[in-house]
């Protein structure tokens, strides 16, 4: 069902090497760029007819209009199951609870007398959010986009989700009752590559974004790429992720169900198993089994993501080589299932969200852990972080001298600008003071 990797002894190679014989699944987002192309330019250049013509070819479904009609918000609300809406609450609560700690505050340093550096924090105008629609529902997505939004002080939220052939051309209705559980009344029935199109243009029903964020497939990832640089995005979302780092301590029944947790996302999931115990990875492998048997998505998602190239259990001789392995593969969720895991946890350094121990299971941050879901994929954890409050701000530098703090140092910014062959940026300064430089006190 899931192959094995063997890197005990000499077989654990050296620095970049490393991450080369670790799986991962074919994503490629460059192949993909071309073919999003024409539906982002058929977008700039036709807005919402171009996405009702893209729902009808995509969805399968005609559409009137794309933007969702409020009573329609209220109805999904109305019509939640209560259990649902409950758990739906409790998330966003948490979720508010640890996103609001984020919050930056301004910040003014006295370089010297006369002289401040203030550096405040502004949200952007307007976000863009995408909700995928695909295999599954997300109003978890909804969730882990809007809250960071809101409590970053994002003025315009609106968000889009694919139509749904089933629901009369609406999103899910569990999506349209998670927006209007969190106030969000602007949502767009558009999925893929166009929704990222029509944020970023704007068509006659949406104004366009300065930022658009969210999970999607690849034609939603290679549609961030297009219009990078246009607009902010938070990451180009590649399949979802576990790493499993895990002892002979280990519960093989917890480690099974996690893997599988993950693989019923999709068929490109990753679930991967680091392990020193022999042991615990042929009794995780005995698990799988039965606990595969008993699930559903099975022919269509678990399988095959376990059959997968970007699946295995890598063999390491200890923790310390499974620490080398993990931080770099840079895993979208890590849990740590190993004696004393709060201290191996502290040591790992590229991971999208850090899992501790047998009651952290990733499916809590999925949901109510108050972490953000929304997480770097692909080994982006090397460099990039998941989505929160700071995706949304941007820091900006307000510099205030006075005279005298300008004259004294005012013989180092000529020197500098001299240096670089730059002589307008020293007369700048010079012409402040008759153009002879002051000298310094």
């Amino acid at each position: 069902m899931i192959s094995r990797i063997d890197l005990r002894g000499d077989a654990l190679p050296d620095g970049p090497a490393l991450r080369d014989v670790l799986p991962r699944a074919d994503f490629d987002v460059s192949a993909a760029l071309e073919k999003v192309r024409p539906i982002c330019e058929a977008v700039h250049h036709r807005g919402d007819a171009a996405l009702i013509d893209f729902a009808e070819k995509f969805d399968r479904v005609r559409l009137e209009q794309v933007r969702v009609p409020a009573q329609a918000l209220s109805d999904a609300l109305e019509q939640l199951d209560p259990a649902v809406r409950a758990a739906l609450e409790e998330s966003i609560r948490r979720a508010r609870l640890v996103h609001r700690e984020q919050r930056r505050t301004t910040h003014t340093t006295q370089v010297v007398p006369g002289g401040t550096v203030t550096e405040k924090w502004v949200p952007v105008d307007r976000v863009g959010l995408y909700a995928p629609g695909g295999r599954s529902v997300y109003p978890s997505s909804v969730i882990m986009n809007v809250v960071p939004a809101q409590e970053a002080g994002v003025g315009s939220v609106a968000l889009a989700s694919p139509p749904q052939a089933d629901f009369d051309g609406l999103p899910h209705p569990t999506i349209l009752a998670a927006c209007a559980l969190l106030g969000v009344d602007e949502v767009y029935a558009v999925g893929g590559a166009q929704a990222v199109a029509m944020f970023a243009y704007g068509t006659e029903s949406c104004a366009p974004a300065n930022m658009v964020t969210g999970p999607g497939n690849i034609w939603v990832a290679a549609a961030k790429r297009y219009f990078t640089g246009r607009i902010g995005i938070d990451t180009e979302a590649g399949p979802t992720e576990i790493a499993v780092l895990a002892d002979d301590s280990a519960d093989p029944v917890h480690v099974a169900a996690d893997l599988i947790s993950q693989a019923e996302h999709d068929p490109l999931a990753a679930a991967v198993l680091v392990t020193d115990s022999v042991t615990l990875a042929d009794a995780v492998e005995k698990e799988l089994e039965p606990q595969v048997a008993a699930t559903k998505h099975i022919e269509d998602r678990i399988a095959p993501a376990f059959a997968g190239r970007q699946s295995a259990i890598v063999l390491v001789d200890g923790v310390e080589e499974g620490l080398r392995v993990v931080n770099a593969y840079g895993a979208e969720h890590l849990e740590i299932q190993t004696a004393d895991a709060a201290a191996v946890a502290d040591r790992v350094r590229n991971a999208g969200a850090i899992f501790v121990g047998p009651w952290a299971p990733v499916s809590l941050g999925d949901y109510a852990a108050g972490s953000n879901h929304v997480l770097p994929t692909g080994g982006c954890a090397c460099h990039s972080s998941g989505l929160s409050v700071q995706s949304f701000l941007r820091g900006i530098h307000i510099v205030d001298y006075t005279r005298d703090a300008l004259a004294d140092v005012a013989h180092h910014v000529v020197t500098l600008a001299e240096a670089e062959d730059l002589p307008a940026h020293g007369a700048a300064v010079k012409a402040r003071f008759g153009w002879k430089v002051p000298e310094s006190k």
